[in-house]
């Protein structure tokens, strides 16, 4: 099996250049995400734990795939997790997951015969339950190029390898990560709706602290059904959050300027992908002291984080 992104991070501050360790990065999410956070844990574990108490929710109103949010369930970096999905292709998903559907979800993936014949059948069925729903939504993520389900995205050819359809269907591994995730549902909670207007109604809470990582401005359309953000009102949103919060971005000039115009700290995270394509994505927060602290521990190896960077 190819790795989705075989993924380098390093802090492009003006300290000495750092890289930030993938390889001790489980993977825990369903879904293969275009803009997944993977290569992003090692520092949420950072953030998370560098406070003077525990946060007792961590709120992600743009989950998607939820990497981050499944980071801080599964290794009790907050007492609990709050997701936020608005396309109700997503939300079934975490729906199904997390509501009661799970075993059903994770037998129907483990006993699908995957085949062009069999991906158009199920693609195109029109009347679907919920949990048909989020079965078909997991097919199209695995078999569409890069992922992506925004619509015009095509099922992919040559895939990985040459192996076609059947380079990012690995319905056993699925399976697991869909059971593991229920075994603790009980630390996670689920809504479908607007992650804005979520933020709006949580910002006076203290206790809390928001992974806010919206579509990002350059590729969002492409890659996203629900791609359009009032950005300016985002960031203007985020000064009114009493707790804490961590954003994530594309690193361009119309993003830097509105992060300046709201006075918030911004820290530059370069990232190598499998095509060695260097792209850079911006943390963006009150005070980002904490992502440029660098241990010893940071290092990483690539042909670990190849094996590890799978998605």
């Amino acid at each position: 099996m190819k790795l989705q992104n075989q993924i380098e991070t390093l802090s492009t501050h003006k300290n000495p250049a750092a890289i930030v360790n993938v390889a001790m990065v489980p993977q825990r999410s369903p879904f293969r995400y275009p803009g997944g956070k993977t290569w992003l844990v090692p520092l949420i574990r950072r953030w998370l734990k560098d406070r003077l108490s525990p946060v007792s929710e961590l709120i992600e109103p743009f989950a998607g795939g939820a990497i981050v949010g499944l980071t801080a369930g599964f290794e009790s970096l907050a007492a609990r997790v709050t997701l936020i999905e608005r396309d109700p292709q997503v939300a079934a998903v975490w729906r199904s997951i997390l509501n009661g559907d799970s075993d059903w979800l994770a037998d129907r993936i483990s006993t699908f015969e995957l085949s062009k014949n069999s991906i158009r059948q199920a693609l195109g069925s029109r009347q679907q339950s919920d949990r048909e729903k989020a079965f078909t939504t997991i097919l199209r993520n695995r078999v569409q190029r890069g992922g992506i389900l925004a619509s015009g995205a095509g099922v992919m050819k040559a895939g990985e390898n040459g192996r076609g359809i059947q380079s990012r269907w690995y319905p056993e591994t699925l399976r697991r990560r869909i059971l593991a995730i229920a075994g603790i549902k009980d630390r996670f909670r689920f809504f479908e709706g607007d992650g804005i207007e979520f933020i709006r109604q949580n910002a006076h809470r203290r206790d809390v602290a928001f992974f806010i990582d919206p579509p990002y401005t350059v590729a969002g359309r492409r890659l996203y059904t629900y791609s359009d953000v009032d950005h300016d009102g985002l960031f203007q949103l985020a000064t009114t959050i009493a707790g804490d919060f961590l954003m994530t971005y594309d690193d361009v000039g119309e993003i830097r300027r509105v992060a300046a115009k709201y006075h918030f700290d911004t820290e530059p995270v370069a990232m190598k992908n499998t095509h060695h394509a260097k792209m850079t994505e911006l943390l963006i927060g009150r005070n980002l002291d904490w992502a440029r602290f660098r241990s010893p521990s940071d290092q990483v190896f690539p042909e670990f984080a190849a094996q590890t960077s799978r998605g």
